[in-house]
Formats: C-alpha cells, sequence, structure tokens
C-alpha cells in the first residue's frame, strides 16, 4: 500500500514493481480519482500524456468555488494533492494495457518501450474534439469557438454570436445560445435544412438564418471578427459556435476487448464513448472509466466527480479481494486464537 511518505515521480515510470491502480490520463477526471486511493492508502500511479482538453481556454467555468480558475492552475493543485498523500504521477503516453495471466492484474505499456502492473486500472483519457473542416476554427478553437453555451456563454454574452451547423445539433445550438445575445445568427454551413416548425421557432426569437457554406474566418488583431462565406460575403460575429464530433481517446483498450460505443444523433455519430455504470465499473473486471473518455457531455466537476466515484469504487472493490483472500488463508491455515479472551477469539 502507499504511504504518505511515499515518494512521487516525474519523467521516470515510478517506484513501484506493482500498484493498486494505475491511473491514466491526468485530468480532473484522473487526479480526483487518484487522490481518492491515495487518501484510502492504495499506491497509486497517474500517468499523463499533458494534452487537457480544455488548455486553450483561460478559465474552468460553473465549478463551484473554483469558477475562472485557469485549467493549468487546477491540474498543478491536484497534482500536488494527489503527490502529497504518497500517489506518483508520471510523463507518459500508454500505447496498450493487457491483462495479466490467470487474471493477476494488468500490464500497462508506454511508448517509450518501459511497462509497469496493477491490479485496477481507471481510464481517464478523455475526448478529442473532431472540429468541422474550416479554415481558422481549430486556431481559435477554446478562445472564440465554442460548443458549451454553460461553459463560455457568460464570457461572450451579448456579443454577435454565429452558429455553424454540420450536422443535427444546429438548429438546437442556435436557440440555446440566443439566452446569451440577442444577436445570433445560424449557418446552415453543411448542416440539414430546418423544418418548417424549425423555421418558425428561429425566427420567433429572431434568429437570422444564413444559406451557403462557411469558408474561413477573419481575424483582426488577435480577435475573431467574422466568418467567409463561399459566395464572397464576410458576415461579423465574435464568437462562433459549432458541434465537435467527440471521440473517445481509447484506442489502446482495444487489448482488453474494450471497444467504444458509438452515439447517434439523427443518422450522425455526434461522439464515442466507453459505456459504464454509475461507479464508472466497465464490461472488463478490473477496468473503471471516468470524465469524457464515458462522458462526452461532463464538465470539469462532473469529470472529477466520475473520478472520485471510481476511485472509491476501486477501493471497494480492492477491499473485498483482500478479505476474500484473508478468509481462505485463514481456513487453510486452520482457526487461530488472536487473544487470550475466549468471548473474542474468533470462531
Amino acid at each position: 500500500m502507499g504511504t504518505r511518505e511515499q515518494s512521487s515521480t516525474r519523467g521516470r515510470l515510478g517506484t513501484a514493481d506493482r500498484y493498486d491502480a494505475v491511473v491514466i490520463g491526468g485530468g480532473a477526471a484522473g487526479l480526483s480519482g487518484a487522490l481518492t486511493l491515495a487518501r484510502a492508502r492504495r499506491s497509486v500511479l497517474v500517468i499523463d500524456e499533458g494534452r487537457p482538453r480544455n488548455a486553450p481556454a483561460s478559465g474552468i467555468h460553473g465549478y463551484l468555488g473554483l469558477d475562472g480558475t485557469a485549467p493549468a492552475e487546477l491540474l498543478a493543485a491536484g497534482r500536488r494533492e494527489v503527490t502529497g498523500y504518497g500517489g506518483e504521477i508520471v510523463d507518459g503516453t500508454v500505447v496498450t494495457a493487457r491483462r495479466l495471466a490467470d487474471d493477476a492484474g494488468f500490464r500497462v505499456e508506454l511508448a517509450d518501450g518501459s511497462s509497469v502492473t496493477a491490479a485496477r486500472l481507471l481510464v481517464t483519457t478523455g475526448l478529442t474534439d473532431e472540429l468541422p473542416e474550416v479554415p481558422g476554427l481549430a486556431g481559435r478553437w477554446g478562445r472564440e469557438v465554442l460548443h458549451c453555451p454553460y461553459c463560455h456563454g457568460w464570457e461572450v454574452r451579448d456579443e454577435p454570436i454565429g452558429v455553424l451547423s454540420s450536422g443535427p445539433l444546429g438548429v438546437h445550438q442556435a436557440l440555446m445560445w440566443r439566452q446569451w445575445s440577442k444577436d445570433v445568427t445560424l449557418f446552415l454551413h453543411t448542416g440539414p435544412e430546418p423544418d418548417d416548425e424549425e423555421y418558425e421557432r428561429l425566427a420567433a426569437r429572431e434568429i437570422a438564418v444564413v444559406d451557403g457554406e462557411v469558408t474561413g474566418v477573419e481575424v483582426t488583431g488577435d480577435r475573431l471578427a467574422g466568418v467567409r462565406l463561399a459566395d464572397g460575403r464576410t458576415l461579423p460575429c465574435q464568437a462562433v459556435v459549432v458541434a465537435p464530433r467527440f471521440t473517445a481517446r481509447a484506442g489502446f483498450l482495444t487489448g482488453l476487448g474494450l471497444d467504444v460505443t458509438e452515439q447517434e444523433m439523427s443518422g450522425h455519430v455526434v461522439a464515442t464513448h466507453i459505456a459504464a455504470d454509475p461507479t464508472g465499473a466497465t464490461g472488463v473486471p478490473g477496468v473503471w472509466v471516468a470524465g469524457n473518455v464515458t462522458n462526452p457531455t461532463a464538465q470539469v466537476n462532473a469529470a472529477a466527480t466520475g473520478g472520485t466515484l471510481a476511485g472509491a469504487a476501486i477501493n471497494a472493490d480492492l477491499t473485498a479481494e483482500e478479505i476474500r483472500v484473508a478468509v481462505a488463508e485463514r481456513r487453510a491455515s486452520g482457526p487461530a486464537r488472536t487473544t487470550t479472551d475466549d468471548r473474542k477469539a474468533p470462531r
């Protein structure tokens, strides 16, 4: 088991040959799960690739008590807390995870050729946002190119907002973002034509609808200023709302037989995720997931909560196994008194 005095590491694979749990992914979900396990006196290693999804954002929002905190600041604080309880954190990219013979845990292999074993795995690798293929969008992602009004709506309130339709969510997004600004334009781009009822709703909320594909964005200074259309027009907006395809970062799990589940809407695949129960337990015994890899719409606070729940479930699972082993060993050796007081002696 880990102790509060156990050393923490970065840049090498850790101090132990085997851990109670290896956490793959060092974001809010992974660090919360690791913190829960470390406080439960479990030996835990976090392997972090260093590619937080929210890195471009200036701050996290909607997290009570931490609203506006820079993503890097939150992660740094989380790492300090995990290592303060004896958890370990290393930099690295996991390429495969395989079950050991006789169900004796898992071997996690990294891109640099190193490996580590663990009794349980917690996967919190998040997702990749696949943006519409419009030149310039990716460079503004997380700044003025946005997708979640609860994460970023307040920061662009009352500004001209353009909604780029590329799938079934365009109308829904336009109507939703109208809460934050009276100046919302729906660019149909490659998305479906709204039906009569949708057009009526858009008109009732005074949302303009523009035909034609968007071919790029206009930037003035260091600020988004508008979008360019295929017909040569440039229309002003200071924020562009998109609907990325959310793709789970889970390719390394195929060796465990754990595949992603596709989420469809109106014939479009809008997301993939690893299916799990409410505690994060997957269909593969011994493997838990938390955060965006299993819940694509989870904000930072929900991801952290998922990590905490998964960490507690892993500890409970390890505890149950240790009890089973202890009982079996006691039965094999015969009952033995642990006290001279017959009234307290185990029977």
